[in-house]
């Protein structure tokens, strides 16, 4: 079947056919893809790290599919799929930057791409890859940029807006997913970050310009300029590359980016917690696995170097997410730590609600772990424990969930300053819920505490 995020495209589709992962090549996208494919740049660019493998394959294996594709090649699997507005700011400068030295890469061969989507780079850990091999076409001496106000929708503006203003532009990015448009982002920028010719072209100029249409009436637009020489065009992603590389985020202090190595446990239990973590995935061998509430990725790294093939991992502090991206980023290890609020996670959207997938429908892992993380949920949230329970364990077939209960001192402070109005939030509760689910295949207590580790499956 057709994958409902590539319909826009005439020159070609990505559809899935038993787990596999094919583009259909139209005859719209022949002559561009024929020409990169011939010169062999697009298998540079996978060499390279920059483009995701490709090979061809029979059409045959798609027969049927309308119209008729010219050519069929095939891609690796990712292992999870992810959206700009779960990206942290250092997944989305890591993609902003990987799409800019793919243009002057391909510049310098004669190519260039036809758009600038942030949709078209995803992750391998938290390493990006562009994935969207029919955006590459022959580059004409002259030509513009055309995609450079989405570039600015996509990657520069959010970008602007966290390293500037210290607001996150994850929600706004949802909301919107064609991102931040530069008049949106003028008012909202002072005199002093305006001060910086990347912001003055690509951000006040073009949102003066877009005032300007629309005020005239969009049959009176402005011409745009005949030409753009490719010495100009090198030059105007060399100063984005340079300007967005110097980018950072605002000093702060999160909530929670310090819980790893602040927080009720003591070394004893901490080490057992991790050696729990560290038999199921010794024993279950997961290819991805899911650390809901990662943190800065501790319980990650003790998947990893267990065995797992890949993990992701999700939390709703931006802090913490940053030094877990960080980390990985050094270590080179398959993780991905992704933005997540658990009570309000991505929906489906886009075109027919289908463009883009919600977070369920693609949170399937092979296992997961949910540590000190269920308590926020139902009561920081609100959300019923056997809700919660259900939500955890339909993210993968086995896992672990830590439940704390409310003489722990994390509960105790979620409950000082509002009444208690969770009668069936008990142990009880959570073990009958979780075994009304699946199979409990052990449980332990962290020494005399009040926290208890659960491990499930699901399996039948």
């Amino acid at each position: 079947m057709f994958d409902p995020g590539s319909f826009r495209d005439p020159s070609g589709r990505v559809l899935m056919r038993d787990s596999r992962v094919l583009r259909a090549v139209f005859e719209h996208g022949r002559a561009a893809f024929e020409a990169a494919d011939s010169a062999g740049v697009l298998r540079r660019a996978i060499d390279k790290g920059l483009l995701l493998d490709m090979q061809p394959v029979d059409p045959a294996v798609v027969a049927g599919i309308v119209p008729t594709p010219v050519h069929v090649i095939e891609h690796p699997r990712l292992d999870f799929v992810s959206y700009p507005y779960e990206w942290t700011f250092s997944a989305l400068k890591a993609a902003a930057l990987h799409h800019l030295d793919f243009q002057l890469d391909l510049l310098e061969q004669g190519f260039t791409l036809s758009d600038a989507t942030a949709y078209n780079v995803q992750f391998n850990g938290p390493r990006p890859v562009f994935i969207d091999h029919l955006s590459v076409i022959p580059y004409e001496e002259g030509s513009l940029w055309t995609g450079q106000r989405q570039f600015g929708m996509q990657f520069l503006n959010p970008l602007v807006l966290w390293a500037k203003r210290g607001i996150a532009p994850n929600a706004w990015f949802r909301g919107s997913l064609e991102g931040i448009a530069p008049e949106d982002l003028e008012p909202l920028l002072r005199t002093r970050d305006k001060l910086s010719f990347t912001v003055m072209a690509h951000i006040v100029a073009q949102a003066r310009l877009q005032r300007a249409v629309v005020k005239a009436g969009f049959e009176n637009k402005p011409k745009a300029a005949a030409k753009l020489s490719k010495t100009a065009f090198k030059a105007i992603l060399v100063g984005l590359k340079d300007y967005i590389a110097g980018l950072n985020l605002p000093e702060t202090k999160s909530v929670w980016s310090d819980y790893a190595v602040h927080n009720s446990y003591d070394d004893t239990r901490r080490s057992a917690k991790h050696e729990f973590v560290a038999k199921l995935v010794r024993e279950e061998a997961p290819g991805l696995f899911f650390d809901v509430g990662c943190n800065s990725g501790d319980f990650s790294a003790t998947a990893l170097d267990a065995g797992a093939g890949a993990v992701v991992g999700f939390d709703f502090d931006f802090g913490a997410l940053e030094r877990a991206f960080a980390r990985f980023t050094k270590s080179g290890q398959k993780m991905l730590p992704l933005w997540l609020d658990a009570a309000n996670p991505s929906p489906a959207q886009g075109w027919a609600s289908a463009e883009r997938k919600s977070f369920g429908e693609r949170a399937k892992g092979d296992s997961m772990v949910a540590l000190a993380l269920i308590h926020h949920i139902a009561i920081s949230r609100n959300v019923p424990l056997d809700q919660a329970v259900d939500w955890l364990m339909a993210m993968a077939p086995t896992g672990i969930i830590e439940f704390p209960n409310k003489d722990d001192v994390m509960v105790r402070e979620l409950l000082s300053n509002r009444p208690d109005i969770f009668p069936d939030y008990t142990e009880e509760a959570f073990v009958a819920h979780v075994s009304a689910r699946g199979r409990i295949v052990e449980q332990t207590r962290l020494g005399d505490s009040t926290r208890l580790l659960v491990r499930y499956d699901s399996r039948t």
